[in-house]
C-alpha cells in the first residue's frame, strides 16, 4: 500500500484579507487552527505551520480540509493477498441490520458529543463559508426539477415511484446545471444516474425498476462515471450516492439519525472497497459523498480513509469494518437541512440544497479534474453583477419614496458627462466604470500633461476590467489602461483593494524600476498615469482633490505593449506546445531576473498575469511572453504578496512572506499547468500545501514537464532545491540554457539594460536539475 501523510488535524490557519473573521461550522461552532481560523477562498492572507516548516517526510499539514477532495486516502491494493481479503470482505458485508447493530451506539455517541465536554463529535464537510460563495457563484443559473416531490401523505407504490422520480430529476438539474457552468456548455455528459440495490445486485434504472415491479429493492441513486460507450454501471463506478428513506431525522432535531448514518457508511465503505479492487478507477483522493433524503429533508456524510489500515478477519469482517471506521476513517456529517417544499419544488438557494450542490461539485471534480471556471472566481462577479444592478436602478431620496433615476443616454465617441448633485447618495456610486468601445478618457499626467485615449476593447480578466486602447494622437500604436476605482468610496471594499494593487500601487512599482534604471523588453512600459478629467466644470476644492462627477479623479494606468493574457490563450487553443513553453520559461525568467536586479519580486505569477505578445516581423510573427500586473510585487520586507491556492509559492502561502525562489516556484507551477497539468481544486491553504508537497513527493511536475522538455523538468528539480531556502535563484546559468534553447544562442534574446546595476549572485550548489545539461 501507498503511504499517507501523518495527519495531524487542524493545523494552518486562514484568513480574509481584509476582514478576519473566523470560518463558523454549520452547527454554530468554530474550526480553531493551530493559529488562526480557515479562510474565505476570494482573497486571503497566508496561514503559518506549528513549525514554520513546509516539506517533510511526514507531513505536518492536516488532512482535514474544508474541500471535497481531500487527501484522505490513496488505496491501491499492492499485493494479490490484499486484493483477495478486500473481495473476501465485499463479498460478505452484506448484512445492513447486523452492521447497523454493531455501529449504530458509536454512532449515537458521536451524534450527541457536546466538543465543549472534550469529546469530538461528528464534524461538517463544508463551512459556512464555502456555502455563502458557492450560493455567489450560482447566481443567475437556472436549475430547474421539472418532477415534483409528490405531497401526498398517504403511503403507495405510485408514491414511492413518484419520489424516486422526483429524487432523479432533481439529481440531474444538479449535475447538468453544474457540468454547463463550470466545465463544458455543449457536448454529452461524462456520467450518468443509476439506481443502486443491496451489494452484489445489479444496477436499475428507475423506469425499469418501476416497470419490473422492484421500485422497493432500490435504496437510492447514484451518480456513475462513464468509461467508453459502456453505459452499464459497476460499483467502482460511483462518483456519489444518493440514499432515500422513508424518514431521515433524529427525532425532532434536525440532524441525521444514527440508522441513517450506518446506512450511509455501509453504502460508502462498499463503494471505496470496489474503487479499491477496481482495475480501471485511477482517481488520486478517494473519498465518496453519500446523500442522505427523504421526501421533505436531505443531509450528507463523506467517508474516506485509508482502507491499508483495516485488519481482515474473514470470520467477522462486519466487525472489522466497524473497528475501521471507529478508529481509522474519516467521518464528516452534515446538518439537516429542508430540500424541498411544501409544493413538491426544490429550496435551490437554501442551505440544505447548497450541501447537496457543493457536495456533488466535489465529487465531479474528484472524477473529472477541476473545472474551466472556479467557484471563486464566479462568486467574484457578484461585485460586478451588484454595481450593474446599481447602475441600473439607482434610489435618490425624494421625500419618503425612492425614485427610479433613469440614466442619460451618451453619444459613443464623447466624454460622458453627468449632471452634478450635492446629494449624499450620489457618493455611494460604483467603484467600477465600465467604458465603452469609442469612449474618449482625458487623462492629467503631471509629468506630461493632459493626454486622450480611445477605447477600443475591453476584457474581463476575473473581477475587474482592463482595457486596449490608443492614444489620439498616435493611433497606430495599442495600449493597455487600467482604470481604478473612484476616490468617493465611502467605505473601501476588498474590490476597490484589488483595483488599488491594480493602478496605484502598479503604478508605483513600474516607476521604482524606471527609476533605478532597469528597462527589458519583457517588462510592462509606463505611457502615462494620472487620473481623469471630465468634461464642464470641475469644484472640486484642491488641486488634489474630487468633485461629486463620477469620473473626477478616477485614477488611471495606461502601458504598453498589448498581448492576450495566458489564461485566455489556453482556454482558447489549449496547453502550449514544447517550443512555446521554453520560450515562455524564457520570456517570464528574463523579466524576473531583471528586477531582482533592484530587489523586486513579482509575488503574483500566474496565468491571468502573463500576456502573450504577437511581434510581426515583416511577413513572420513571432510570439514572447511578458509577466504583468505588478501591483502585488514585494519592494522590502513589509509587503505581503498575492495569495493564489493554485500558483503561489509554499513560503507565501504558510508565512506571507516570499524567499528568493518564490517566483521561480510560482513559474514553475505556471509551466506545469500550461504543458497541460492537473491542477487540483482547493479550497483552502492548508489543503493546496497538501497538494505541493504530495506532487514533489511523487515528482509529479516534474514528470509532466519532462514529457514536453528535459530543460524544463531540469529546472522544475533545481527549484524544488531551493524552495523555502534563503539561496537565491541562478538566472544567469539557466537563462544562458533557455537561450540556446529558444534562440540557438547564449546572447540573443537578452535585451536587458542595466544602467549602474551591479549585483553579486551568489553560489548555489547544483541539484540534479542543474548538472543535467541544459539540452
Amino acid at each position: 500500500m501507498m503511504q499517507k501523510f501523518n495527519n495531524q488535524h487542524d493545523i494552518g490557519s486562514q484568513q480574509h484579507d481584509l476582514n478576519s473573521s473566523p470560518g463558523k461550522n454549520l452547527n454554530g461552532s468554530l474550526r480553531k487552527s493551530g493559529s488562526d481560523f480557515l479562510q474565505n477562498n476570494i482573497d486571503a492572507s497566508p496561514a503559518r505551520s506549528l513549525d514554520g516548516s513546509f516539506r517533510k517526510s511526514n507531513s505536518v499539514i492536516s488532512a482535514h480540509s474544508i474541500s471535497g477532495i481531500s487527501a484522505s486516502s490513496q488505496i491501491i491494493p499492492t499485493s494479490r493477498r490484499m486484493y483477495k481479503m478486500l473481495k473476501d470482505f465485499r463479498r460478505k458485508l452484506v448484512d445492513l441490520e447486523l452492521f447497523t447493530q454493531s455501529l449504530e451506539d458509536w454512532v449515537l455517541e458521536k451524534s450527541l458529543a457536546d466538543p465543549a465536554s472534550g469529546k469530538q463529535s461528528f464534524r461538517s464537510p463544508f463551512l459556512m463559508d464555502e456555502l455563502c460563495r458557492l450560493d455567489l457563484a450560482l447566481e443567475g443559473v437556472l436549475f430547474q426539477q421539472l418532477c415534483r416531490m409528490p405531497c401526498s401523505s398517504y403511503a403507495s407504490d405510485d408514491l414511492k415511484e413518484d419520489e424516486f422520480l422526483a429524487v432523479e430529476d432533481f439529481l440531474h438539474a444538479i449535475v447538468n446545471g453544474l457540468w454547463r457552468t463550470f466545465w463544458r456548455k455543449s457536448g454529452p455528459l461524462p456520467f450518468f444516474l443509476s439506481c443502486p440495490r443491496p451489494p452484489g445486485s445489479k444496477f436499475y434504472s428507475v423506469e425499469k425498476a418501476i416497470s419490473r415491479g422492484r421500485i422497493d429493492e432500490l435504496c437510492g441513486l447514484s451518480l456513475i462515471s462513464k468509461t467508453g460507450n459502456d453505459l452499464h454501471a459497476h460499483w467502482d463506478q460511483v462518483m456519489e450516492l444518493a440514499l432515500f428513506r422513508s424518514e431521515i431525522l433524529s427525532g425532532n432535531d434536525l440532524k441525521l439519525s444514527p440508522s441513517s448514518i450506518c446506512e450511509a457508511l455501509f453504502y460508502g465503505i462498499h463503494v471505496l472497497i470496489s474503487r479499491s479492487l477496481s482495475k480501471y478507477c485511477t482517481i488520486g483522493n478517494d473519498s465518496i459523498f453519500v446523500l442522505v433524503f427523504d421526501s421533505k429533508f436531505g443531509g450528507v456524510v463523506k467517508l474516506g480513509g485509508d482502507l491499508g489500515k483495516l485488519e481482515f478477519n474473514s470470520a467477522n469482517p462486519c466487525q472489522s469494518v466497524v473497528e475501521w471506521l471507529k478508529c481509522h476513517a474519516e467521518i464528516n456529517v452534515s446538518s439537516v437541512d429542508q430540500i424541498w417544499n411544501k409544493l413538491g419544488n426544490a429550496s435551490w438557494g437554501d442551505l440544505g440544497t447548497l450541501q447537496v450542490i457543493l457536495a456533488t461539485f466535489y465529487s465531479i471534480v474528484q472524477w473529472n479534474g477541476p473545472p474551466r471556471k472556479s467557484i471563486a472566481s464566479l462568486a467574484s462577479d457578484h461585485s460586478l453583477r451588484l454595481q450593474k444592478r446599481r447602475l441600473e436602478y439607482r434610489l435618490i431620496d425624494n421625500g419618503n419614496a425612492p425614485v427610479h433615476f433613469q440614466q442619460a443616454s451618451h453619444v459613443q465617441g464623447e466624454i460622458v458627462e453627468v449632471e452634478q448633485s450635492d446629494n449624499p447618495y450620489s457618493r455611494k456610486r460604483a467603484s467600477r466604470l465600465k467604458l465603452k468601445q469609442g469612449e474618449i478618457l482625458v487623462l492629467e499626467d503631471q509629468s506630461q500633461g493632459q493626454k486622450s485615449f480611445q477605447i477600443q476593447e475591453s476584457l474581463a480578466l476575473g473581477n475587474h476590467f482592463i482595457y486596449i486602447a490608443v492614444s489620439v494622437d498616435n493611433p497606430t500604436e495599442l495600449l493597455t489602461v487600467y482604470v481604478g476605482a473612484h476616490p468617493s468610496r465611502l467605505e473601501p471594499s476588498w474590490e476597490d483593494m484589488s483595483l488599488w494593487y491594480q493602478v496605484q500601487r502598479q503604478t508605483k512599482v513600474l516607476n521604482t524600476l524606471r527609476q533605478e534604471g532597469v528597462s527589458s523588453k519583457y517588462l510592462p512600459e509606463i505611457i502615462a498615469s494620472g487620473r481623469i478629467l471630465h468634461s464642464g466644470s470641475c469644484k472640486k476644492q484642491t488641486p488634489g482633490g474630487c468633485c461629486d462627477h463620477p469620473l473626477c479623479g478616477t485614477p488611471i494606468l495606461v502601458t504598453s505593449p498589448v498581448g492576450e493574457p495566458l489564461s485566455l490563450v489556453l482556454a482558447h487553443d489549449g496547453p502550449l506546445s514544447s517550443e512555446e513553453a521554453t520560450r515562455c520559461c524564457r520570456d517570464c525568467l528574463v523579466a524576473l531576473r531583471t528586477a531582482a536586479l533592484v530587489n523586486v519580486q513579482h509575488g503574483d505569477i500566474c496565468p491571468e498575469n502573463i500576456i502573450c505578445i504577437v511581434n510581426t516581423q515583416g511577413t513572420r510573427s513571432k510570439l514572447s511572453y511578458m509577466p504583468i500586473s505588478w501591483g502585488r510585487a514585494v519592494l522590502e520586507d513589509r509587503d505581503s504578496p498575492a495569495i493564489n491556492l493554485q500558483f503561489s509559492s509554499s513560503h507565501a502561502l504558510q508565512h506571507g512572506k516570499l524567499c528568493p525562489s518564490s517566483d521561480a516556484e510560482s513559474l514553475v507551477y505556471l509551466l506545469y499547468f500550461v504543458c497541460g497539468g492537473t491542477m487540483e481544486q482547493v479550497d483552502s491553504i492548508e489543503s493546496a500545501l497538501q497538494w505541493r508537497e504530495r506532487n514533489w513527493a511523487k515528482r509529479s511536475i516534474q514528470q509532466q514537464l519532462g514529457e514536453v522538455s528535459a530543460l524544463l523538468k531540469a529546472f522544475a528539480d533545481y527549484v524544488d532545491s531551493l524552495c523555502g531556502t534563503p539561496y537565491p535563484v541562478d538566472y544567469e546559468i539557466w537563462l544562458k540554457r533557455l537561450h540556446r534553447a529558444v534562440d540557438g544562442s547564449t546572447d540573443r534574446g537578452k535585451m536587458i539594460e542595466e544602467v549602474a546595476i551591479t549585483l553579486r549572485l551568489e553560489d548555489v550548489a547544483e541539484s540534479s536539475g542543474t548538472s543535467g545539461g541544459g539540452t
